[in-house]
């Protein structure tokens, strides 16, 4: 009998092998806002971003960089996916 695994999405990601602390700054000003663009920079090279996004917004990760987005922008982006979803309930 043939199994598959399905690869997970994070074992592909650019990310990988980068400086967890990179992706987590401190704040939003600062070093914190160069580290925000080395992530995101890393992140524009990813082919699993939309993955990573979508995993953001399911379990609503409040802090970091995911999927190219920073936690005030992806924020934004939750509350619309919210409401998307909500619509497409009812």
């Amino acid at each position: 009998m043939l199994t598959m695994t399905k690869i997970d999405w994070r074992e592909s990601a650019a990310c990988r092998d980068s400086e967890p602390g990179l992706f987590f700054p401190t704040g939003t000003t600062g070093l914190a806002v160069e580290q925000i663009e080395e992530a995101k920079d890393i992140c524009s090279s990813c082919f699993v971003t939309q993955d990573c996004l979508q995993y953001a917004l399911r379990t609503n990760q409040e802090a970091g960089v995911w999927g190219g987005y920073a936690e005030d922008e992806r924020r934004r982006l939750r509350k619309r996916w919210l409401a998307e979803r909500r619509r497409a309930a009812s």
